[in-house]
């Protein structure tokens, strides 16, 4: 099942990308905003009509611990992920990590219900495909809005696409297309649940406000917590600029101002002829032009 999905996941993610090419450009991160809203216009909408009402009635009658049991569950059967891109990373201390989590955590903590494997103070390392494939150097590309599955970009959709194809987590289970399914459902829930609180923290536009944060989460994430400082570039032609400004005072070449190396308009002590010397018997023989003799 899982495979079929990333099937249709890849196939969608071409065809978004071919659709959103005629999107008029709009900023450098988002040139595909006017489709991208309209996907999360459609998102939101299901959101609010199914998976919210659902996630808030899963958050309102399961108790805490049996959620805090759900989500272990989960965060163990991502561990194999997480082995494997560490893996395809080079990262051998936390793919060494992941690995005795999963294992610890899938018999001392009952298949992952309780995260003994923390406790012992094994830390966790989150990877997945689109992190391993900024790691090796593929550029994030535009940012993207895909149905049902909310912010991601093109690199990120198609570590998903990859995912869903040829990394099925819950192979180990051995269950039949019904419990996969119903699987699926319950993690999907028990992670909507989870961002409940966190949509207080929305200010100003919906939409660019999570597009940000999006981008930014992963762009520390890929980079491991120390992502690259963008770069601004001077403007020469600013005022406060001393290698090419011409309008305020430059001591390398400004013709207006005061400069005891080459003004013309100054008493220059190093080779003006109007210049009075104090000793009546020094001569100053040769031709002597008003530039310095330190220019000639």
């Amino acid at each position: 099942m899982f495979k079929a999905i990333g099937t249709l996941l890849f196939g969608s993610l071409l065809l978004l990308v071919q659709s959103c090419a005629q999107v008029p450009v709009e900023t450098k991160e988002d040139p595909w905003e006017g489709f991208n809203r309209s996907m999360f216009i459609f998102n939101d909408a299901v959101d609010g009509a199914i998976l919210k009402p659902v996630a808030e009635g899963y958050k309102a009658i399961t108790p805490n611990p049996v959620q805090r049991g759900v989500s272990n569950f989960f965060s163990n059967l991502g561990e194999i992920g997480n082995i494997t891109n560490n893996l395809l990373q080079g990262k051998w201390d936390a793919t060494a990590s992941s690995t005795f989590r999963f294992l610890i955590n899938s018999t001392a903590g009952w298949l992952g219900l309780f995260d003994v494997a923390s406790e012992m103070g094994l830390k966790k390392y989150d990877e997945d495909f689109g992190q391993t494939l900024g790691y090796w150097g593929v550029s994030s590309g535009p940012y993207l809005v895909l149905p049902f599955l909310g912010p991601s970009t093109v690199r990120d959709g198609s570590g998903l696409a990859i995912k869903y194809a040829y990394l099925d987590e819950t192979s180990i289970l051995d269950l039949n297309d019904d419990e996969e399914l119903g699987l699926l459902a319950l993690d999907v829930v028990e992670t909507r649940a989870r961002y409940l609180n966190a949509e207080g923290m929305i200010v100003g536009d919906r939409y660019s406000f999570i597009r940000d944060v999006y981008l930014q989460n992963r762009a520390y994430e890929v980079y491991d917590g120390n992502p690259p400082k963008k770069q601004t570039i001077k403007n020469t032609d600013s005022a406060d600029d001393s290698w090419g400004d011409e309008t305020e005072n430059d001591s390398w070449g400004d013709d207006s101002a005061s400069d005891s190396w080459g003004d013309e308009a100054e008493v220059d002590s190093w080779g003006d002829d109007s210049a009075a010397t104090t000793d009546g018997n020094i001569s100053v023989e040769g031709d002597i032009t008003a530039d310095s003799s330190w220019s000639e």
